[in-house]
């Protein structure tokens, strides 16, 4: 398998392949692992009871974190999109409203992940030493 040292481009590519592509299975739902673990069934009352607004809810980064995507599925992305209304997001914080750096990526080297990648969307939250990053890896910055 697999290792990122980027918590929140895993995340990217998670929003890809579970939310987008449908390929990375089962998608996850918060508010049914909150139903499940008997925490309540509201993601947003669950993060205000619990000081979590504007955090990334333990039991989402924990599941997120040790997700394992194979190989085959990491070839298969060939775009990114880096938006703050990203479904993975709201999974992780479902009271956050991407005024904040809680989900900005610091570093680019998963990118070793992801063989055929060849565009990002939302490129211009990287700054200019992530999007040289992309620019010399021939990844069409948009």
């Amino acid at each position: 398998m697999n290792g990122f040292k980027d918590f929140n481009f895993k995340l990217i590519v998670i929003e890809q392949l579970m939310y987008i592509d449908e390929t990375l299975t089962p998608r996850f739902d918060l508010g049914e692992l909150l139903r499940q673990q008997g925490l309540g069934d509201d993601p947003w009352e669950y993060a205000y009871e619990n000081d979590l607004a504007y955090k990334i809810v333990p039991e989402a980064r924990s599941h997120f974190e040790s997700l394992e995507i194979s190989a085959e599925l990491l070839a298969g992305v060939e775009e990114l999109c880096m938006d703050g209304g990203n479904q993975v997001y709201q999974e992780c914080a479902p009271v956050w409203d991407g005024e904040d750096d809680l989900f900005d990526v610091a570093s680019l080297d998963d990118l070793a992940l992801l063989p055929n990648l060849r565009r990002v969307l939302g490129s211009e939250f990287l700054g200019p030493e992530l999007l040289g990053v992309l620019e010399a890896k021939g990844i069409a910055a948009d």
